[in-house]
């Protein structure tokens, strides 16, 4: 099988010849290519470069096109932070009191110079590789986009005490995020990631998620012309995993704090699982550590298809070794071929 199919097979809740494996990288890519994070994300030739090396070199089943999460803010005229060893960070929030969102419009796609170049490395990865490996984009939720938009403070102020306003930002983000998921399938992405840490209970109570972010989530994601893979960044999924199956998403990244047999239990037959190695772990592992990890993910949640390994947060952290993630690749190799075995 190639990387499509094999992906196919198990989001059908279905074996494919092997576990499939994404490496969700981003700023990653600089380090493959010995630049600055700055630097790489200035030119889409680089991440085109990066991504097809880390494809080749890790056995990578899909391409990732997300080049860092404040790009949104970056769109809306906010600040963006640069590090030389993590991903970059959103500035001092843009909207500085509740009043100004009156004012506010959502970027155009076309007049945005950031999201043209995530644009364009879409379309020249689609022409490289075709149909035979994913191309997975990435939008903020219009729920969890706030929290940069305004600060987390402020947004909860916003949530809970000012509705109307807080319906006038979600109605804002909405049209944004549709545009800019369309935007980025119509370039040659396969599916979209849709990021909502805020929809987990690690950071909002499910009440209040149902009464907001949920009904975001199945609104917007209704609009978006293609596959969708929701991912809680890090947050637990158990206790949500029937609520994202209702917004109508295909996939969910779920936390190296869930409970695997659980939520493979809860998951079977109605959404793809996606996860859970703990990237900040990982960066201390050595190859014995990352074999051990390995094997017992494969054995608690690859029976049956509608698995696919991946760290839990979405973004290889810049200090996982290459030799943990070339182990990784290796220990999928010889343990998550179908039919997995009971005990290794």
């Amino acid at each position: 099988m190639n990387s499509m199919e094999r992906v196919i097979t198990s989001m059908s809740h279905k074996e494919p010849d092997r576990v499939p494996v994404f490496h969700l990288f981003s700023h990653y890519g600089a380090k493959e290519l010995g630049i600055s994070i700055k630097e790489y994300f200035s030119d889409p030739g680089y991440v085109v470069e990066a991504q097809l090396r880390m494809r080749k070199k890790y056995s990578n089943d899909c391409l990732y096109t997300f080049f860092y999460a404040p790009i949104e803010i970056e769109a809306y005229g906010g600040e963006v932070v640069f590090v030389e060893d993590g991903p970059p960070n959103s500035g001092e929030p843009f909207i500085k009191n509740i009043d100004q969102i009156v004012k506010i419009n959502p970027p155009v796609i076309k007049d945005s110079k950031p999201l043209q170049r995530v644009l364009e490395a879409t379309s020249t990865l689609k022409k490289s590789v075709g149909d035979e490996i994913p191309i997975i984009g990435v939008v903020m939720s219009p729920f969890s986009l706030p929290v940069m938009q305004i600060g987390f403070e402020k947004y909860l102020e916003l949530m809970y005490f000012r509705k109307d306003e807080f319906n006038q930002l979600m109605s804002i983000n909405e049209a944004f995020c549709v545009s800019w998921a369309n935007a980025q399938l119509e370039a040659g992405a396969t599916a979209i990631c849709y990021f909502d840490p805020l929809a987990s209970p690690t950071m909002i109570e499910r009440p209040t998620y149902l009464e907001t972010g949920h009904k975001i989530a199945q609104k917007t994601l209704n609009q978006i012309k293609g596959p969708t893979a929701t991912h809680l960044a890090s947050g637990i999924g158990l206790p949500i995993v029937d609520d994202i199956v209702a917004t109508g998403s295909a996939v969910l990244g779920f936390s190296g704090k869930d409970d695997v047999k659980a939520i493979k239990e809860r998951a079977a037959g109605k959404i793809c699982l996606l996860g859970n190695l703990n990237g900040i772990e990982m960066a201390s592992w050595d190859k014995e550590k990352t074999r051990i990890e390995v094997k017992d993910l494969i054995k608690k949640a690859g029976k049956g298809g509608g698995f696919i390994l991946s760290d839990n947060h979405g973004d290889i952290p810049w200090q996982v070794s290459e030799d943990v993630l070339l182990e990784i690749a290796e220990t999928v190799k010889e343990s998550g071929h179908y039919p997995i075995k009971a005990e290794e």
